[in-house]
Formats: structure tokens, sequence, C-alpha cells
């Protein structure tokens, strides 16, 4: 592992859950969007800022925090916004701190563009479950027969989903669906569905030469004001997508082992060893009794290898001991004062 896993950097992460990055105090007045690992506060109407928590999702359960969980997220965020560059428009502006990132608004798009290069998942609106309980379909999309866990498709599929606002579950909707129902049209969906090709053949390419498969994605667009386009939220994160080890992928499958993994399937696969019923209401659930501090630690350890295999450095903690809100909230009082006037 490119980051190692000593006793040292154990007992610092340990140390670390007392110090994440929870709920942010932000002002009275203030126009802010509380997302399960996102907090975004509008600065102006063309500025916003976008704060990555250390909190920690899965099957639609805030599960608690990880350790330095939200610097990993921000900070392999801009990377990426960096490699892409001109290839495709997005909401990027400036990282003004670790966990705090400056970019252009924009509405959301109501559907993410899920793409797979792979069949697999957990979830009950993984490509694997669609194959084995919904006819091999999933998104209007019949896939081929005879496929095995884990294995490539001959092409990357899209599959999108809604994007409900009530706290309901995302679900699997068609194309034709979406812009049947009106929730975007024809020709923004075939533009999404263009940079999504365009952003995961170029992170598959990047992820190749850092010894990873970048295997699924999902990505959210939103239109500015004057109608452009975006790419918006986070790209090829551990969160928004899964990542395997590139040099034991074929040995593992050969003796019907899982890949080696780098995101937050580790954790789900964890909860679901743990008793939590992918295809139940997880909302009666109490997401954080699944969440030891030792799984914590562990997945701390997990996003800090990734962060370092794909961009070749070790992320830079902060001072032991330091509490970070007071950091974060100085810079968005700068912020504040800089663009809200």
């Amino acid at each position: 592992m490119p980051t190692p896993d000593t006793p040292a950097l154990t007992a610092r992460l340990t140390a670390d859950l007392a110090d994440c990055i929870d709920t942010l105090p932000f002002p009275a007045g203030a126009t802010v969007h509380r997302g399960k690992v996102r907090e975004s506060l509008l600065l102006s109407p063309t500025h916003r800022a976008i704060v990555v928590t250390d909190r920690i999702s899965a099957f639609d359960l805030v599960l608690g925090t990880v350790p330095h969980k939200g610097r990993v997220l921000s900070q392999l965020a801009a990377w990426w916004f960096e490699q892409i560059g001109d290839t495709v428009p997005t909401h990027f502006i400036a990282q003004p701190d670790p966990n705090v990132t400056l970019t252009r608004t924009a509405t959301p798009l109501p559907v993410e563009i899920v793409i797979r290069g792979y069949l697999t998942g957990s979830t009950s609106t993984s490509s694997w479950h669609a194959y084995q309980h919904h006819d091999q379909v999933i998104c209007g999309y019949r896939m081929p027969d005879n496929m095995v866990k884990n294995q490539p498709f001959a092409e990357p599929i899209i599959t999108p989903t809604t994007k409900p606002t009530d706290g309901t579950h995302d679900a699997p909707i068609s194309p034709e669906q979406i812009v049947a129902q009106g929730l975007v049209t024809a020709d923004v969906y075939a533009r999404a569905e263009e940079i999504a090709r365009t952003l995961f053949a170029l992170g598959q390419r990047v992820a190749a030469d850092r010894g990873l498969i970048l295997v699924d994605t999902k990505y959210e667009m939103g239109l500015t004001p004057d109608g452009e386009l975006i790419v918006i939220d986070e790209v090829h994160t551990p969160d928004s997508s899964r990542y395997w080890l590139a040099d034991t992928y074929h040995d593992r499958m050969a003796q019907g082992q899982e890949p080696d993994m780098f995101d937050k399937e580790f954790v789900r696969r964890q909860l679901v060893a743990k008793g939590i019923d992918i295809t139940a209401d997880t909302s009666t659930y109490d997401g954080t009794k699944f969440m030891t501090d030792d799984l914590r630690v562990s997945a701390a350890l997990r996003y800090l290898q990734l962060f370092q295999q794909m961009t070749g450095q070790p992320l830079t903690l902060p001072s032991a001991g330091t509490a970070p809100t007071p950091r974060i909230m100085a810079v968005l009082s700068d912020l504040m004062a800089q663009y809200g006037g």
C-alpha cells in the first residue's frame, strides 16, 4: 500500500477521531444547503463555497465521521478538476482551504449520470443487483447474458438515477423517462451523456497510469444562469467512484475473490456484514451504531491510500490535536466578505 498502515499512523488517526468535521456553525441568515457530506454556502448569485465535512454516508444513511475524509475528498476533487482542465466546463474556481472549494453557482439537474465500466456493486441500485433480480435490465438497458460479477462491459454503460430532494432514495431511470417526465430536455440530456463519456474515458486513462481501475462513477451537472451545462459537486473521488487495484484484479477474479478496493464500497460491505438489509427501508436504521471506531480508522486509511496512489503525494495532515472548525469558519468569513459585499 502506498501509504503505510503503520502503528504510528493508526494511532494518529485514532486520536483524530475526536477532531472530525461534522456540522459547521454557519452565521444566522446564511443561505446554506446541508447534504449528507457537504455543506454549501451561497456567497453571491454567482459564487458558492462548498465545505466537505468528514461525515460518511452509505445506503442513504449518515453513519458518522471518518478522520480527514473531507480533506481527501476536497483535495482529490480539486486535483481531478485540474486534470480535466479545459476538457469540459466545471464549477471549480479555487480551493482556499483543504476542505473548502470556491465554485460557480448552478442549478443542479434532477438526475445523476452514472456510468459503469464493470458489472458489480452491493446496493439495490447496482448493476449486479439488477443483473440478478431484474432480468439483467437496468435503466432500460439489458445487460449481456452469461456475465459474472466484476466482469467488464464491452463498452461502459450509462445508467442515470433520479436525484430526489425529499429524502427518498435515488432510483434508476431510463433516458427516455427522463425526457418524457420533463426532468431534463433531450438536448441537455444528450450533452450530459457526452460529458460523462468524455470524463470517464479520461478518468480511466489517468487511473490506469497509476495502477488503478476506475470501475464506475457518478457525475452531477447543473445549468448556470446563462444556460451553460457544467460539472458540479465532485469528480472521481472514492465517494462518487469505485476503484480497484489493477495489479491484483485478474488473479483475484480467477480465484473468485472480490477485487482489492479503494473506495466507499469497503464500508458498504462491512455494513451488510453487520446486518443492514439493502432491500429494506434504511430510514429505520440508526446508521451510527454500525460505524465503530475501528471501521472509521480502517476507512480513513483507505481514503489516504487512494489519495497518495492517485496523486503521487501523501496527504498533508494538520498538526495533531488541531480543531479544524475555527480554521474553516475563518476562511468562510473571508469569502463572505469578499463575495457577499
